[in-house]
C-alpha cells in the first residue's frame, strides 16, 4: 500500500463517521473532491458556502463537528485486533457491484472474517423476510438456506430474528458460506439475542457493515443497510413479508438495481404472506425451493429439476391404449366390439390394444368381454378422485 492510498483508506475511515450510510449528498461531495479532499474540506480552520456546495450551515456544522472527532486509526488499530479489515472501493476485495449504487454506495466497509468478500459475492443470493415469522417461514428460510449452501451459494442476510436467523441457521447447520449485513458496527452483536449467531457467522463466514466500531443500529439504518443486501447479491428471495416491511424495501431496491427478485408463497390467509403475494403479482418470480432460485440467479444449464407427480403404471400408455382403457367401465363388463364403436377405434386395433392392456395387468378377458383389473383402479383412483 502506498502513502497515497495510506492516506485515502484513513480519510474514508474517519468519513464512515462523519456521513450517515445512503447519504447521496455525501456522496457526492466524495465523488467531486475525493475522500482526503473532504475531510480537509470538513477540518480546515475556516469555512464558507463553497466548502460543501449546497449544504446548509446547520448540516456543515454537524459533519464538522464529527469530523473533529473521528480517530480514524483507532478504528483501523482496532477492528484488525478484531480480526476484521476495512475495505474501500479500488481494494481487489472491493465488491464492484455495489457502485450500481451510484451516490448511496458505501464509503467503505467494515469486514469481520476471514473469506474474500469480492469473491463471496460474485456467486451470492439474499434470503430476507419477517422478523416475527411463523413456523413454516423459518422452516422455509432454513431449508432454502442449507439448499444454497450445498450448490456453492452464499447466502446474505441482516442476521435479525425471524426469517434471516433462519436463513443463516440453514447455512451453518450444512457448513456453508454466509454473510451478515449489520446496521452497526462489526464488534456489536444486534440484535443481542443473536450474539453467538452472529459469533458464529463471523467465523464461518462474513459479518460486513458501512458503520465504524462500536457505532449501534437505529431505525433508518436498518432500512438503509438492506441497500447493501440488494446491490451485494445476485438476487433477492423474500420468504414472509407483511406489506409494509424491510424485506419488501430490499426486494425493491433490488428490482431498481436489475437484479432478480424472487417469493415464497405462503397461505393467502397470512397477513405475513400478504406483501410477498403482492411481489409476486408484480416483479417477483414464485420459487419453493433452493433449486429454483438458483435457476433464477445461476449460469446457463443451472436448471431445477423437472417436477413430476407420482409415477403410476398408466403413464406408460400410448394415446390409443389409454383411450381403449379409459373406455372400459368401472364396474361389470364390455365388449371389443363395443369399445371399438366408444373409441372411433378399428375392432381390430381395439383387440390388439386390449390383449397389449391385459398382458400389462389392467384387464382381464371373462368369455367375449373385458373388464377392469383391481390394479387399473388403483391406479385410477387418485385421478378421478382428483379436480
Amino acid at each position: 500500500m502506498t502513502a497515497i492510498e495510506d492516506r485515502e483508506r484513513i480519510a474514508r475511515a474517519a468519513l464512515t463517521r462523519v456521513i450517515e450510510p445512503g447519504d447521496e449528498s455525501g456522496g457526492r461531495w466524495l465523488s467531486r473532491f475525493g475522500a482526503v479532499g473532504l475531510m480537509d474540506r470538513l477540518t480546515a480552520v475556516e469555512v464558507d458556502e463553497a466548502t460543501l456546495p449546497g449544504a446548509s450551515q446547520r448540516r456543515l456544522a454537524s459533519y464538522r463537528a464529527r469530523a473533529a472527532a473521528a480517530d480514524p486509526q483507532r478504528d483501523l488499530e482496532g477492528i484488525a485486533v478484531a480480526g476484521g479489515r476495512f475495505v474501500c472501493p479500488g481494494d481487489g476485495e472491493w465488491p464492484t457491484q455495489l457502485d450500481d449504487l451510484g451516490g448511496a454506495r458505501p464509503i467503505g466497509l467494515w469486514v469481520r472474517g476471514g473469506a474474500h468478500l469480492r469473491t463471496w459475492a460474485v456467486r451470492s443470493v439474499a434470503v430476507v423476510g419477517a422478523r416475527a415469522c411463523t413456523p413454516y417461514g423459518a422452516h422455509v428460510a432454513g431449508l432454502l438456506g442449507s439448499g444454497l449452501a450445498e450448490r456453492g451459494w452464499v447466502v446474505v442476510s441482516g442476521a435479525a430474528f425471524g426469517i434471516d436467523g433462519a436463513a443463516h441457521r440453514g447455512v451453518l447447520s450444512a457448513g456453508g458460506a454466509t454473510v451478515a449485513v449489520l446496521a452497526c458496527g462489526v464488534d456489536v452483536a444486534y440484535p443481542p439475542g443473536h450474539a453467538e449467531l452472529i459469533r458464529r457467522i463471523g467465523e464461518q463466514g462474513l459479518v460486513v457493515g458501512e458503520l465504524p466500531p462500536g457505532n449501534h443500529p437505529t431505525r433508518s439504518r436498518f432500512i438503509l443497510r438492506n441497500r447493501v443486501i440488494a446491490a451485494l447479491t445476485r438476487g433477492t428471495v423474500v420468504v414472509e413479508a407483511e406489506y409494509r416491511s424491510g424485506a419488501l424495501a430490499t426486494a425493491r431496491r433490488a428490482v431498481e438495481l436489475g437484479r432478480h427478485v424472487m417469493g415464497v408463497p405462503g397461505p393467502v390467509t397470512s397477513g405475513l404472506s400478504a406483501g410477498v403475494h403482492e411481489l409476486l403479482r408484480g416483479e417477483g418470480a414464485l420459487v419453493t425451493d433452493a433449486d429454483e432460485v438458483v435457476e433464477l440467479v445461476g449460469g446457463m444449464g443451472e436448471l431445477a429439476p423437472e417436477r413430476w407427480g407420482v409415477d403410476r403404471p398408466r403413464d406408460v400408455l400410448d394415446p390409443v391404449s389409454a383411450c381403449v382403457l379409459e373406455a372400459l367401465p368401472a364396474r361389470g363388463e364390455v365388449d371389443a366390439a363395443r369399445l371399438a364403436r366408444d373409441t372411433g377405434t378399428p375392432t381390430d386395433e381395439t383387440l390388439g390394444r386390449l390383449y397389449e392392456l391385459h398382458a400389462l395387468g389392467f384387464v382381464e378377458r371373462h368369455g367375449g368381454s373385458w373388464r377392469l383389473t383391481r390394479r387399473a383402479h388403483e391406479g385410477s383412483n387418485a385421478r378421478r378422485g382428483g379436480s
